[in-house]
């Protein structure tokens, strides 16, 4: 019973987990991001405004962090880079595009800002092209 109060942990189990939740929300998020990018390739980029940008700037933002940061998370390349433009679209998106929505609809949004910002703080892990170009922890 005293393992489940445990505060210590394994690091290697740490960068699995780092890996499963990199791949995980990529995917998800590029559940999101590719529709929007077919939309693009067929011409159409009518797109909210939220924050007064014109809604073709908003739709390529969103359509860079949706996608192709998406695709660098999955890679774990600039993983903390990376996630900026994806929490401030998830933050745009929950705070002032669906501000008068119920917490409901902005629940998804900002549970994916928190794993950004988990991914922001913890980096891609030593299973990442981060770890392979990056530089070496000393121990």
């Amino acid at each position: 019973m005293k393992r489940f109060f445990s505060i210590s942990y394994n690091p290697d189990l740490v960068h699995i987990w780092l890996i499963f939740l990199r791949i995980g929300v990529a995917v998800l998020m590029w559940t999101h991001g590719i529709p929007k990018f077919m939309r693009l390739l067929e011409g159409n980029t009518g797109f909210g405004d939220p924050i007064g940008l014109g809604s073709t700037l908003s739709f390529f933002l969103v359509i860079f962090s949706e996608a192709i940061c998406s695709l660098l998370i999955l890679l774990g390349l600039g993983t903390r880079l990376a996630v900026i433009p994806l929490i401030i679209s998830c933050s745009v998106a929950a705070f002032v595009a669906h501000a008068d929505d119920p917490f409901g609809k902005k629940e998804l949004l900002l549970l994916y800002i928190l794993i950004y910002l988990t991914l922001l703080v913890m980096g891609g892990g030593k299973y990442s092209v981060d770890a392979t170009i990056g530089p070496k922890r000393r121990r």
